[in-house]
């Protein structure tokens, strides 16, 4: 009794195969990548292929048909790639025995194939609602595809490539208008036509945040929006509506650390920004915006900006032996004009040193008892005609002093000096 009936049900699930196999029942398998298709270089990735058909073997392809018959593997459905290298760049399909059909292809990406391009956000990465903002990614080298990927989704942007001097490459991708949904972390990647499945490192993430969405909060400083240099400078954003978080930015710059709000005083929701000992690098022009945990790069609309100002010192600004560390205070300003100071008064004294001592050298020279020890003449011999007239003084000091001249260029003899014949001068000027 039992052998017939285990020959009966043998014979009823051979038959109920080839029917499946007859009429083509067989399901499509599924092939996933765990935990992604992106594989950077030299890291693994598990290829499933998935059936609700009882296949008792799986078989993996590459696209153009050819098996891997090392990958595949009785019960099991799930194959290892890697470490991967730039040859597993490519497109895979699996299928469950010999009966069903192929998987869709799949593909699998490898990146850090070439250097991580630079991304950035034009004019910056917080866009008002209904606003457009411009992600442009850039490579040294010149490659002629860029994607652009938004964390969390599975689609993906491409840019109209423009080829730079120097051989750089670079892409502009046009996220707008703005709406719930297109905020987040983006990165590109860039690769060549010739090899899809070869990819640059991804880009450092860049964060698109939108803004305007809640109504804004409002902005002040613990102490006054002017504090002296060295005093604790703290900010507080509040807020009417029960914001998650609250986040400070100077001058567009994120200053990171988002905080949770408290309650203050008054029962309004705030939150306090220290900032430390304030120094001339903390003046700025602030603001703050408010955002919910459920929707982190959706942000309220910009307090009122807030010029805060540093400025001083709480030291004395007289300096002293007793203080050096005043002198170490002071700007850089400060010591450039002292040192100009020094050197134009250095300047000023050594001009009218030198101006004086001409005016001395000359009204010496001018003198006629001065003209008449440096020619030698006796003391008696000094007059020549009673009084000189200015214009005969003139002609007298310029002809002497070229005598002069010629004088200490010649060798004095060593023979006694006799007295000069009477100078020429008389004869030159009439």
């Amino acid at each position: 009794m039992w052998p017939t009936l285990l020959s009966l049900l043998s014979l009823g699930f051979c038959v109920s195969l080839r029917i499946w196999a007859a009429m083509g029942e067989y399901d499509k398998p599924s092939l996933s990548a765990w935990p992604s298709p992106v594989v950077p270089l030299g890291q693994t990735v598990a290829l499933q292929c998935h059936s609700r058909s009882p296949f008792t073997i799986f078989r993996l392809f590459k696209r153009d048909g050819t098996s891997l018959p090392e990958l595949q593997g009785h019960h099991v459905n799930t194959f290892t790639l890697g470490p991967v290298t730039r040859e597993h760049a490519r497109a895979y399909m699996c299928s469950g025995g010999n009966q069903s059909p192929h998987s869709d292809p799949l593909q699998i990406v490898v990146t850090g194939v070439f250097t991580k391009p630079p991304i950035s956000a034009h004019p910056g990465p917080l866009v008002q609602a209904e606003g457009n903002v411009t992600l442009r990614c850039h490579s040294p080298l010149l490659l002629d595809k860029f994607i652009l990927h938004q964390k969390g989704s599975t689609g993906h942007f491409q840019g109209h490539v423009e080829t730079l001097p120097g051989g750089h490459a670079a892409a502009d991708f046009s996220i707008g208008p703005m709406t719930s949904g297109n905020e987040g972390t983006y990165r590109c990647y860039g690769f060549l036509s010739r090899s899809p499945y070869e990819r640059s490192a991804p880009s450092d993430p860049v964060d698109i945040v939108i803004t305007g969405l809640s109504k804004k909060p409002s902005l002040s400083a613990h102490v006054g929006p002017v504090v002296r240099s060295g005093e604790n400078v703290t900010l507080l954003c509040s807020s009417e509506l029960a914001f998650d978080q609250f986040h400070l930015l100077r001058e567009g710059e994120n200053l990171g650390h988002p905080l949770a709000g408290g309650r203050g005083p008054r029962g309004a929701l705030q939150a306090e920004f220290p900032l430390g000992p304030g120094t001339p690098a903390h003046s700025g022009v602030y603001r703050c915006y408010g955002s919910f945990t459920r929707s982190p790069y959706a942000w309220s609309d910009p307090s009122d900006p807030l010029l805060l100002s540093v400025t001083g010192s709480t030291t004395s600004t007289c300096p002293s032996h007793m203080d050096a560390h005043t002198t170490e205070e002071a700007g850089l300003p400060q010591e450039r004009s002292s040192a100009l100071y020094v050197v134009l008064g250095l300047a000023i004294a050594f001009t009218s040193t030198s101006i004086l001592l001409a005016a001395l050298v000359c009204h010496w020279c001018s003198t006629p008892n001065h003209l008449a020890i440096m020619e030698g003449e006796p003391q008696e011999d000094r007059a020549v005609s009673g009084v000189d007239s200015p214009a005969e003084d003139v002609i007298y000091a310029h002809l002497d002093l070229g005598t002069l001249s010629e004088r200490l260029n010649t060798p004095t003899p060593l023979s006694p000096m006799h007295p000069f014949p009477e100078p020429s001068i008389y004869e030159n000027s009439m």
